[in-house]
């Protein structure tokens, strides 16, 4: 059993099980290819961590703080983020699975997601400002109520993002993306 406790640690290849990391807080701590899928996160602290190749497929999170923590090629497919503690949080996602997540409602500020496949995720009523999308399929997120506002879509793609229905005050968005904001106007861009 891990100590409440848990700063400068290495897990490699671990396979976590379902109460092992409730009420724990990690600090400084790196995360190669572990297995979170049978875990129930809960009132768990995460601050300058790092997962790499992490499965977190359908993971139950409830009230996780995330400040500080980088998460590269991880799985995180149909996990809902809508639970975690926004208070001084910092997240970030490179190369990783992030289909049919939830993130509604959440404050995800300056937060990046890079080069992410997040097919059907949802941002209904989050606060995206600032968020930097390079180079991730958006096809079937649903972006309704958001406040996009500075948001960065310039190398993402399959996006449909309906103008009126969001705040998108000087988002960037290249020009093969503009089919994705006057689609509901069943127009042809070409």
């Amino acid at each position: 059993m891990l100590p409440d406790y848990i700063i400068d640690t290495e897990f490699k290849n671990v396979i976590f099980n379902e109460n092992e990391i409730k009420f724990k807080d990690f600090e400084n701590c790196t995360f190669l290819n572990c297995d979170f899928r049978n875990c129930e996160f809960k009132t768990v602290t995460f601050i300058d961590s790092n997962f790499v190749d992490c499965n977190f497929q359908d993971t139950k999170i409830n009230y996780v703080s995330l400040r500080g923590v980088f998460f590269t090629k991880c799985n995180f497919t149909s996990v809902n983020f809508a639970m975690t503690d926004q208070v001084i949080y910092e997240f970030n996602f490179t190369d990783c699975l992030l289909d049919y997540a939830q993130f509604y409602a959440l404050k995800l500020k300056k937060m990046q997601f890079i080069n992410c496949s997040m097919i059907a995720v949802d941002f209904m009523a989050s606060d995206l400002t600032e968020v930097v999308f390079d180079n991730c399929n958006l096809r079937r997120a649903v972006f309704i109520d958001t406040i996009a506002n500075k948001a960065n879509f310039t190398t993402s793609y399959d996006y449909i993002i309906d103008p009126e229905k969001n705040k998108l005050k000087k988002a960037q968005f290249s020009v093969e993306g503009l089919k994705g904001l006057l689609m509901k106007y069943d127009i042809v861009v070409r």
